[in-house]
């Protein structure tokens, strides 16, 4: 069901003292801006601490990074299991690993996009895995032992499901995991869907939309060195 006016139980960061692990609530005290955007109260409303599925449909720059931070780190400070990220391309896996070493430098945070031959045994160890599609698609493909331990599953840019190259690949992904382990909490990321609705469904997950967006966007023409902006 989408969420579109859900009451807001919470608007700021000190907020969420009750609702996260303590540790990791003195690391979010850290945050340079402390008060939650729509999308962000949105997605805790509808159940981002109580593990359910979530479909995030809202502008660029309206906060789904740190919806998915909020969830795996949560899961991870709290020990209940690993978290994989998963994002289309190398460089935007590299970008998301330098993100989240700087942010938790206490947490073992690995990087995974290397040797599609391996099921990677050492990732045993860590807590947070960024990778790619195709590379969780070779480690699920090589039994990677370490995967049962897996309790949240981002999936950045979640609408390539529709493109030709890697949209089957993902698709394969999210169904054998969701298949294999059955407590998995997936959250879904993206600024646009064609079929929102329908892909919420198919994820058992609440739909969270909002229009928000930290700069306004406005729509004009340009002629002549001149633009014309509708009203």
């Amino acid at each position: 069901m989408p969420i579109k006016n859900p009451i807001q139980a919470v608007k700021t960061i000190e907020d969420l003292k009750d609702k996260v692990n303590h540790n990791f609530f003195t690391v979010l005290k850290k945050e340079k801006y402390q008060e939650l955007r729509p999308s962000q109260i949105k997605a805790i409303n509808a159940g981002l601490f109580e593990k359910k599925n979530l479909l995030v449909c809202t502008p660029t720059g309206s906060g789904k990074t740190f919806i998915a931070e909020l969830a795996a780190l949560n899961s991870i400070y709290s020990k209940e299991g690993k978290a994989i990220y998963i994002v289309p391309l190398k460089s935007l896996a590299t970008e998301k690993y330098q993100l989240f070493t700087e942010k938790y430098p206490e947490k073992k945070i690995a990087l995974s996009i290397g040797d599609t031959d391996s099921s990677d045994s050492y990732l045993e160890t860590y807590d947070l895995i960024i990778t790619t599609s195709e590379k969780l698609d070779s480690l699920i493909r090589h039994h990677a032992p370490w995967l049962k331990y897996v309790k949240v599953v981002i999936i950045d840019e979640i609408h390539l499901l529709n493109e030709q190259d890697r949209g089957p690949t993902l698709e394969i992904v999210i169904t054998i995991l969701r298949h294999v382990l059955k407590n998995i909490q997936l959250i879904g990321l993206s600024a646009t869907i064609g079929n929102p609705k329908e892909l919420a469904a198919w994820l058992d997950a609440t739909l969270v939309e909002d229009s928000w967006r930290p700069v306004k966007l406005y729509h004009g023409t340009y002629l002549d060195g001149k633009i014309e902006f509708y009203e």
